[in-house]
């Protein structure tokens, strides 16, 4: 007896299998997220004093208290919209 081979029931490897998860476009929210991310971190950095004894106003500025946690909250929800987008063209 002969046997049949059925081309279907091969572990053959689909078009979808080795697509990327990721397009171009993710990758690019992804890096625009890194750098709200980064850029609201530079921003927190500072208002160290040299003498332990004095107090340094500067850590309750605008900018440390306000606009960098903003950036970086920011930044983690450009991250999630990164990697929840779905591409356009499935055949890219």
């Amino acid at each position: 007896m002969s046997k049949i081979e059925n081309k279907t029931t091969k572990n053959e490897p689909n078009k979808e299998d080795n697509k990327m998860p990721f397009g171009r476009d993710n990758y690019l929210w992804v890096l625009i997220g890194i750098a709200f991310i980064f850029i609201g971190f530079i921003l927190m950095i500072g208002g160290g004093s040299n003498d332990p004894d004095v107090f340094n106003e500067a850590i309750f500025s605008f900018r440390r208290i306000t606009l960098a946690p903003i950036l970086v909250l920011a930044g983690f929800g450009i991250e999630i919209y990164a990697i929840m987008k779905k591409n356009k063209n499935k055949d890219e």
